[in-house]
């Protein structure tokens, strides 16, 4: 398994809208194979500081995932509304190690 967090830093008068599409995409990426979660959290204190909590089956399906016409979609239509670029960072799994910890499936 392979967690990712994507940190993003949203424009105020934006977001409102990056948490719309933002919300679509996570919607439609929980339905892929190899996505386990893809939560989308904000910030309670900065609310346009956004993390999304990516979770995947394995490196391919982070390629599958940047492949399909929603996140494509979402990308381009928040590229504008971030405050600085995205950025994230990659985490093996250690506890818990069992898929169905993570799934938020069922």
């Amino acid at each position: 398994m392979l967690v990712v967090l994507v940190t993003v830093q949203v424009k105020p008068e934006c977001l409102e809208d990056f948490l719309a599409a933002t919300v679509v995409n996570a919607t439609n990426s929980r339905a892929e194979p190899g996505i386990l979660r893809f939560d989308v959290l904000q910030d309670q204190s900065v609310p346009e500081h956004v993390t999304l909590v990516e979770v995947y089956r394995d490196v391919a399906a982070t390629v599958a995932h940047k492949e399909t016409a929603h996140y494509e979609r979402w990308r381009d239509t928040v590229a504008d509304m971030m405050a600085v670029p995205r950025s994230s960072q990659k985490f093996d799994v250690v506890d818990p190690a069992a898929e169905a910890a993570w799934s938020s499936a069922g």
